[in-house]
């Protein structure tokens, strides 16, 4: 995620028992087009897997997933409840390159300072196969900040998320937004990302 004495790392590793008991269920409304993109047995990456609810939902489906978290708390916790290894890895140290079918990003790379997203992008994108798929979820904004936890937030406009996309080459860029909820219990309006890496 970012470094770990920053207030947003620090909140997720004191709190991660806590954190990973807010969702248990698979995220299938957005996990379901994205699976259904990839050929059976795929290989995903997920970033920020949290308490691994979707990682353990694509394991059940027969997909070759290798699950992470930036933060070595909940990693821990994911790892326990998956029974299989889930690594540390920050999002600024993925060097995979041509390696998956599908990155999948739910939720995490919101945390990332805008100046830096770019770069994260770029290495996701070298991570993946060509026709790779990639995932991910932002809460929607129009300019970075804090929430009242104290965890920062990168708050992209479709506009703003979609010209930092579009220097990468993609067969397929895909947005869309819709209004929900957060671990804050905030009303949120969030903004999907699907790409086809070309």
């Amino acid at each position: 995620m970012v470094k770990s004495q920053d207030p947003t790392s620090r909140f997720y590793a004191d709190n991660a028992d806590i954190y990973v008991e807010h969702a248990n269920a698979p995220s299938r409304e957005r996990l379901d087009p994205f699976l259904a993109r990839l050929p059976a047995g795929a290989k995903i990456l997920e970033l920020g897997c949290g308490n691994g609810r979707d990682s353990a939902e694509m394991l059940s489906r027969g997909f070759r997933v290798t699950p992470t978290d930036g933060i070595a708390e909940i990693a821990a916790e994911a790892s326990r409840r998956l029974k299989i290894p889930v690594s540390v890895l920050p999002f600024n140290e993925i060097a995979a390159v041509s390696a998956f079918d599908g990155v999948w990003a739910n939720a995490c790379l919101l945390h990332v300072p805008r100046a830096e997203l770019g770069a994260v992008l770029a290495r996701i994108h070298r991570a993946l196969r060509p026709g790779g798929v990639f995932y991910a979820s932002f809460k929607a904004g129009q300019a970075e900040g804090h929430d009242a936890l104290g965890r920062y937030f990168n708050y992209p406009s479709e506009p703003w998320l979609k010209a930092l996309c579009e220097t990468l080459p993609w067969q397929r860029l895909a947005f869309d937004m819709n209004h929900g909820g957060a671990y804050d219990g905030q009303p949120t309006d969030w903004l999907h990302l699907l790409a086809v890496k070309a």
